[in-house]
């Protein structure tokens, strides 16, 4: 793997209370923090990033199991990243979006191929939420309808469209900005809404409760239906066999646009360009942004299809943004698909998730009666953690927040969400590390297990 760049003065700022304090008074005295009660939360002061690891100023070292938040696919400071970002700023740092750039257009061009069948163009935006938006959007003047649906366990995003698709507790508090959304429930069998006793079975009743929600809501009243192709924030539920070609069916049935959310899943995570691309199955418009750079740069965009795309061909597209396809976040994009296909990203993700993480997550699943169900793909998986088996109730409070802080204490940062452990560290990962990563979860486990009520 490559050789990655060292931070200047980095090294010096460990063990340096003045600088520490200096980072944690600014934060404390001047940003706004989101999804926090202000005066409630101590941020981590962090001073240098590299590959699958960061510090503190302390010098306190962290293993990245989240990649951030599931953006930092190709790790800390990948050194063709930093370059390729720093040559493009040297050439050129910016240009508006109406006119022509050849980092943008070589992005878009790659990312295209790499896409479905059928795929013709690529709108960019600053982020995934943005992406949401607009793909709804493109879908709302395609149809001529108005009404999305979306899942419940599922984010999307907190801008106004893109947190009323939101199926998860960060909408309530939001309100309705868009009324147009009407939410349906996903398979997810280890918790079934349909008394499912096998996946095919889940699926199946999942598809029959969409279709019933498509008939009531009128089919003609509805313009797109947007799923995370794998859920992330909110389970990694890796869509059982059958359902996803099911979804697309309804849809071709009832002239209903498909939105795949690849906003996390996408380049690489799953094991493959694009998750949907395992099923079988060619959606209408993909959303993208976080791993397409790793986040050097913030980046999003929708591929969208050559039926969608001719729409506009006579009729312009009611919406832009001023930074779209900026040259900085495009050049770092280049710079992605050159760096997968050097280091052979895709097969290794699919060879550490098929020899070292399956394997490993299924024995520490028997080891430790706190995990109810292990599930996930690629460099994708969550680990769902109960006080009862039998009951499935969720280990959650005090208890959930010490097997979080045994992973801290031990040195390897988690992706905590739920009752879950969920496991996305970079692509980029050492087999060493990985295993590393996952026996400190192990560890963290037997926290777990001493608040165990069941049998």
């Amino acid at each position: 793997m490559a050789d990655y760049i060292d931070l200047d003065g980095a090294e010096q700022a460990f063990g340096d209370t003045d600088a520490q304090r200096a980072v944690r008074e600014n934060d404390r005295n001047f940003v706004f923090h989101s999804w926090s009660a202000q005066g409630q939360i101590n941020p981590l002061p962090v001073a240098k990033g590299e590959g699958v690891r960061f510090w503190d100023y302390d010098g306190t070292e962290y293993l990245d199991f989240s990649s951030q938040l599931v953006n930092l696919n190709l790790g800390h400071q990948h050194p063709s990243l930093v370059r390729a970002i720093q040559e493009q700023a040297g050439r050129m740092a910016t240009i508006q979006p109406a006119m022509a750039n050849d980092v943008r257009g070589e992005l878009a061009k790659r990312i295209v191929e790499k896409s479905f069948a059928g795929a013709r163009s690529v709108f960019f935006t600053n982020g995934g939420a943005e992406a949401n938006e607009y793909a709804v959007r493109m879908a709302r003047h395609h149809t001529g309808r108005q009404k999305v649906l979306a899942r419940f366990r599922s984010y999307h995003g907190s801008t106004a469209t893109a947190i009323t698709l939101t199926g998860e507790a960060r909408r309530w508090p939001n309100g309705t900005p868009d009324a147009g959304v009407v939410h349906f429930f996903g398979p997810y069998q280890y918790r079934s809404e349909f008394y499912s006793e096998s996946p095919e079975q889940e699926a199946e009743r999942a598809l029959t409760h969409l279709e019933h929600t498509i008939q009531l809501e009128g089919p003609n009243t509805i313009a797109a239906i947007i799923l995370e192709t794998v859920t992330g924030t909110n389970g990694i539920f890796v869509p059982p066999p059958g359902y996803l070609t099911g979804v697309r069916e309804l849809c071709d049935r009832y002239g209903i646009v498909l939105i795949c959310d690849e906003v996390m899943a996408g380049f690489g995570r799953t094991g493959e360009w694009f998750a949907y691309q395992a099923f079988d199955v060619k959606p209408d418009l993909v959303t993208f942004a976080k791993g397409v750079n790793s986040g050097y740069v913030p980046l999003g965009g929708v591929v969208i299809s050559d039926e969608i795309h001719n729409t506009f061909v006579d009729k312009a597209f009611p919406g832009g943004l001023t930074y779209s396809g900026h040259p900085l976040a495009c050049a770092a994009g280049v710079a992605t698909f050159d760096i997968f296909e050097e280091e052979g990203i895709i097969e290794r993700v699919r060879d550490l998730a098929a020899r070292v993480i399956e394997p490993r997550l299924r024995e520490i699943t028997a080891k430790h009666k706190s995990v109810g169900e292990y599930r996930g793909t690629g460099m994708f998986w969550a680990l769902e953690l109960v006080v009862d088996r039998d009951s499935r109730e969720p280990l959650a409070g005090d208890a959930y927040n010490a097997v979080i802080a045994a992973c801290k204490n031990a040195g390897l940062w988690p992706f905590a969400a739920g009752n879950r452990l969920q496991i996305a560290p970079p692509l980029v990962i050492s087999e060493d590390d990985l295993v590393k990563g996952l026996e400190i979860i192990d560890d963290a486990l037997d926290v777990a297990d001493s608040y165990y009520t069941g049998n």
